[in-house]
């Protein structure tokens, strides 16, 4: 059910980027249990110089090959296993060459009923789908 938006400078090729759009997706399927066709990415490039990331005092540096991640999804996943989730993102994108300081995420939550599917139904409110528990 989470909705990820995946911003990267320009240069990948369509198939790095689907790799980098599914091991997200793994990560998130192996931490927290969602169904596999829960897979709702957006990808976008940008010009070099488009997307600023720095290292927010960490005292690292950050390459034009940073991934910024945005997981919007239903509140109530303890801090231990958001924690896991980022390791896991980290990790499966470490397996495409993502360096780990090149990877930000911004976690968003909200509840059930800000969510509508199709239809302009709120199908978590509606009963038409079951609201994940994991």
């Amino acid at each position: 059910m989470p909705l990820v938006r995946i911003d990267v400078n320009e240069g990948r090729s369509p198939e790095e980027l689907q790799r980098l759009s599914r091991g997200i997706h793994d990560a998130i399927l192996a931490e927290y249990g969602i169904p596999e066709r829960d897979y709702f990415h957006i990808l976008t490039e940008h010009p070099r110089g488009q997307i600023v990331a720095q290292d927010a005092g960490l005292g690292f540096e950050r390459t034009g090959g940073v991934v910024m991640i945005q997981i919007f999804t239903q509140g109530g996943r303890s801090q231990e296993a958001k924690q896991k989730l980022f390791a896991a993102v980290a990790g499966k994108l470490s397996e495409e060459g993502v360096a780990g300081e090149d990877v930000f995420i911004g976690y968003v939550e909200n509840t059930a009923g800000d969510w509508s599917f199709g239809y302009g139904r709120a199908q978590y409110v509606t009963g038409e789908l079951a609201v994940p528990r994991k």
